[in-house]
């Protein structure tokens, strides 16, 4: 009986032990443009986009969001905005994770970022 318990016991282990834990970040978005945005959430450590399925989250302008994910704990999430109609004119890594970024990238570990505000 001991070791049945044991094998089943070592076997739920190793069966977790490779799973990523998850875990639940919220991107806060306010849109300052005069112009609507579409905005996506792309993972740097996988291949993951927010929302996905060649859908975006819309900001009307003066809009605020909150955008609330369910990632891997310790996952590198950027974000990528650009005026509705017009993927010339973007923030964060822009249409698709292209462009390189400063201060756009957050880790998922739970809570909230602060307010990222896309103005002009």
């Amino acid at each position: 009986m001991r070791r049945a318990a044991l094998v089943v016991l070592t076997a739920t282990i190793c069966s977790t032990a490779g799973q990523a834990l998850s875990a639940d970040v919220s991107f806060v978005m306010r849109n300052e443009h005069p112009n609507a945005v579409e905005v996506e959430l792309y993972s740097q450590d996988r291949k993951h986009v927010w929302p996905g399925g060649n859908q975006v989250y819309y900001l009307d302008d003066g809009e605020s969001k909150q955008i609330h994910l369910s990632c891997q704990q310790g996952e590198n999430i950027c974000y990528g905005a650009w005026v509705s109609g017009d993927k010339q004119t973007y923030w964060g890594t822009g249409p698709n994770n292209k462009e390189a970024c400063e201060d756009c990238c957050y880790v998922c570990s739970g809570g909230e970022t602060e307010e990222i505000n896309l103005v002009e």
